[in-house]
């Protein structure tokens, strides 16, 4: 039995033509067997010309993979609907359709590929063969920039070209910004600008703002920022209330614009039940400061992209017609904050999900500092989750930007936060700076080290906020972390600011721990069950002033920070 099972091992490792080792096992694929098919293969084609057909040659004998493309040359009747798309003094290209497409290898055998969308190249010096297989061979180096399948000749006009891959932009015949989409931004964006699909804003601040937005599209998967009516949402339910913000949830009954690759337009498409659920919030007052209103929608505007970010996506605005207060609408992050995602997903929070987590969240937090901003109010209540349940590609995106204050208030000696989580030179009464969020990441780690919020064993009152004031942190044992991971956290919650951390740094050194795998499981670590908070520790935002204001009347000599 197991020589016969050693003959089959045999037999799959080893070419069935030649009895060589394939060159690929996965895909049993032969180099040595493929070059001299092509070898064999040569007095079958000609082009008619003597140095195309030597360059084409060359071109196939230059294959390694077994997916390398294979260089041909195309009779011109294998094109249809051959259309001009650009002109100028130098080339014109053309889009058409390849029937059988390029030459293919498969696992059992080599095939066409079917019919393929491509793009046909002629120089307009039709005579200077050298040129045109210089720039032939530059598209076959340049793995960059579109492929190339071969050579053909027009019959009637004797004029080679280039096939290409579909890559050029029907309406302008530029190349596509995105190729594999499709995408031509400058074209795109003018048919935005010139779309039904877009409602517009009575007020002209609002409606200039919006495009000014649009305009910032780069790539083929960013958010078309917009105007959204209020009566496009149903459902609409309260789920949230602050001094400052009423957040509801609600269903949009066309969705966001996507761009749709194969019609090649930007196009509304109603996905699924829960996908098209939004979040609403209403900024209270915020009719009668437009600018307010407009610098915490520029805060969440940091991140574009539809599919990925590490900032809750923003897709628009709009108005309650009733109550004139304007409305974000923000992408509904489903597993809620950290602190209800981690009640129900404690058991798959290894060390590995542990370092994934946080290399998200200060992702984030460094784009925002890369922006020039500062959250002010960062907190795992302010860290949410895309899923409620657990999945390896976990998702977390940062919240509340901007939000820290009211759209109306302008007095910035306002502090908002969660005690444990402010930088004691804020409590203080010093300005809020990239360095208080930096102290803040560093309460995040001691959460995601310890499950436990910091300070959850004592009131949230003026005693603590002396006592953060004073130097005294969350207590951290050995059990809870790797020495390298504590002192990371303690230079984040260092009492100077100039001795914590920047974003930058702290990403790195995070990478570096994934990268290096440097935490390996523990059954010492995260033994601790989940404590009961003290009755007085409050973890949601609220304002911090009045103990602010007690601190100045005590002899806190010690929390005093320098200039």
């Amino acid at each position: 039995m197991s020589s016969k099972n050693d003959s089959l091992n045999k037999k799959e490792t080893k070419c069935e033509k030649c009895g060589n080792k394939y060159t690929n096992k996965k895909y049993e694929w032969c180099l040595s067997c493929k070059i001299n098919h092509l070898k064999n293969n040569f007095p079958n084609w000609t082009s008619g010309n003597e140095k195309i057909d030597l360059f084409i040659q060359e071109m196939q004998l230059k294959i390694e993979k077994w997916e390398d493309i294979i260089f041909e040359w195309i009779p011109y009747d294998q094109f249809n609907n051959v259309k001009e798309i650009s002109r100028n003094n130098f080339n014109i290209i053309y889009s058409a359709i390849w029937e059988g497409g390029n030459y293919m290898f498969t696992r059992y055998l080599s095939i066409d590929n079917s019919i393929m969308e491509v793009n046909l190249k002629c120089l307009q010096n039709f005579d200077n063969i050298d040129k045109f297989l210089i720039e032939a061979n530059e598209y076959s180096i340049n793995k960059h920039t579109l492929k190339i399948y071969g050579i053909s000749q027009n019959p009637e006009t004797k004029n080679y070209f280039m096939v290409l891959q579909s890559g050029f932009c029907e309406k302008c015949g530029e190349l596509y910004t995105n190729v594999k989409h499709k995408w031509c931004k400058s074209c795109q964006i003018n048919e935005l600008k010139k779309s039904s699909l877009f409602h517009r804003n009575e007020d002209k601040k609002i409606d200039d703002f919006i495009k000014e937005m649009q305009s910032r599209i780069d790539k083929w998967n960013d958010i078309v920022f917009e105007w959204i009516p209020y009566d496009h949402f149903i459902g609409i339910r309260k789920i949230g209330e602050g001094g400052f913000a009423t957040v509801y949830s609600a269903k949009w009954k066309d969705g966001p614009l996507k761009y749709n690759t194969n019609e090649k337009k930007y196009e509304r498409v109603y996905l699924a039940p829960g996908v098209n659920d939004f979040v609403l919030k209403v900024l209270i007052g915020s009719q009668n400061n437009i600018d307010g209103f407009l610098n915490v929608v520029k805060a969440y505007s940091i991140s574009t992209n539809m599919f990925n970010g590490n900032i809750l996506a923003i897709y628009g605005i709009t108005q309650d017609p009733v109550t004139k207060d304007y409305i974000i609408i923000l992408d509904h992050a489903k597993g809620g904050s950290f602190n209800d995602w981690i009640k129900n997903n404690n058991y798959y929070i290894t060390w590995k999900n542990k370092l994934h987590i946080l290399h998200n969240i200060i992702g984030g937090l460094k784009e925002i500092h890369e922006n020039k901003l500062i959250h002010r109010d960062f907190h795992t209540g302010n860290i949410l989750f895309d899923y409620p349940k657990y999945k390896k590609d976990i998702s977390v995106c940062i919240s509340d930007m901007g939000l820290c204050g009211e759209v109306n208030n302008v007095d910035e000696t306002k502090i908002y936060g969660v005690l444990p989580y402010v930088a004691p030179e804020v409590l203080r009464g010093k300005p809020y700076t990239q360095a208080a969020d930096i102290y803040s990441f560093g309460m995040i780690m001691y959460f995601v080290a310890t499950l436990r919020q910091p300070f959850f064993n004592c009131g949230h009152d003026l005693k603590l906020t002396l006592d953060i004031c004073n130097g005294v942190r969350p207590e951290v044992n050995e059990l809870d972390a790797p020495d390298y991971f504590v002192g990371l956290m303690k230079r984040c919650w260092d009492s100077n600011p100039d001795n914590r951390p920047n974003a930058i740094e702290i990403y790195k050194l995070i990478s570096s721990f994934k990268k290096n795998n440097r935490f390996k499981e523990s059954k010492n670590y995260n033994l601790t069950v989940h404590p009961q908070n003290h009755p007085q520790a409050i973890y949601t935002s609220r304002l911090l002033n009045p103990y602010m204001d007690n601190l100045s009347k005590t002899d806190c000599i010690d929390c005093v920070i320098v200039d």
